[in-house]
């Protein structure tokens, strides 16, 4: 009984700290995000735009959409069809033909008092060495990017704004100002998180706990 009132406290001690440690839902980031084509679907793009160089008959896809990190991150919501978004494009010599998917997103990942336009297929000839940027710039101008080449607008779309930080809370406001230094074109490493807070301030207070019922039970058995 004695050992009961003795744990008590305890156990709420650590329903407490379990509580206030918890981490408040991960805010997300407004961006294009830019992924590679193939037969298996959509897979997010391991460099950028601007590197990458893509062979003739490969497509290319781009999404802009509100997510926390890369393994979150929105995929176009169309198929990487080549032979249906190049079907009127034939081969020319010296040239490649790239697919391109551009899904402009949600209505709930436009920013405040604008609306996507319909996401749509194009077929962008360029020269055998053009990158996807290249491709991009020959069907969906005008592009906008930002002082660290971030691609900020296809197409004019969003007209403002690139890779802000949004409210974690659904339907609240955008931080002013608060703008993420590299959510796009690649994986976004730098903001997926580490162990939590709650998880570490969790454990130590189980092996509080764990340790104090030790002692009691030794202690009884004196």
């Amino acid at each position: 009984m004695r050992r009961a009132r003795f744990l008590a406290p305890l156990i709420a001690a650590c329903a407490l700290l379990l509580g206030l440690a918890a981490p408040a839902q991960a805010a997300g980031y407004r961006y294009w995000s830019f992924w590679g084509g193939s037969g298996d679907g959509w897979t997010y793009a391991t460099q950028g735009p601007a590197t990458a160089r893509p062979a003739d008959g490969e497509v290319q896809g781009f999404r802009f959409a509100v997510s926390a990190d890369s393994q979150d991150a929105q995929r176009p919501r169309r198929a990487p069809d080549f032979a249906a978004i190049c079907a009127g494009t034939a081969p020319k010599e010296g040239t490649k033909r790239v697919g391109l998917v551009i899904d402009f997103g949600t209505r709930a990942d436009a920013p405040g008092g604008e609306s996507p336009p319909a996401a749509r297929t194009a077929c962008a000839r360029v020269g055998a060495d053009a990158t996807t940027a290249d491709a991009l710039a020959a069907v969906a101008k005008p592009l906008r990017y930002n002082g660290q080449a971030l691609l900020c607008a296809i197409a004019g779309y969003p007209r403002t704004g690139c890779g802000e930080q949004v409210s974690a809370t659904p339907g609240g406001p955008d931080p002013a100002g608060s703008v993420s230094p590299s959510p796009a074109p690649r994986p976004v490493t730098d903001l997926e998180p580490g162990p939590s807070v709650g998880l570490v301030a969790g454990l130590a207070a189980l092996a509080v706990l764990g340790a104090a019922a030790g002692w009691q039970v030794r202690r009884r058995r004196r």
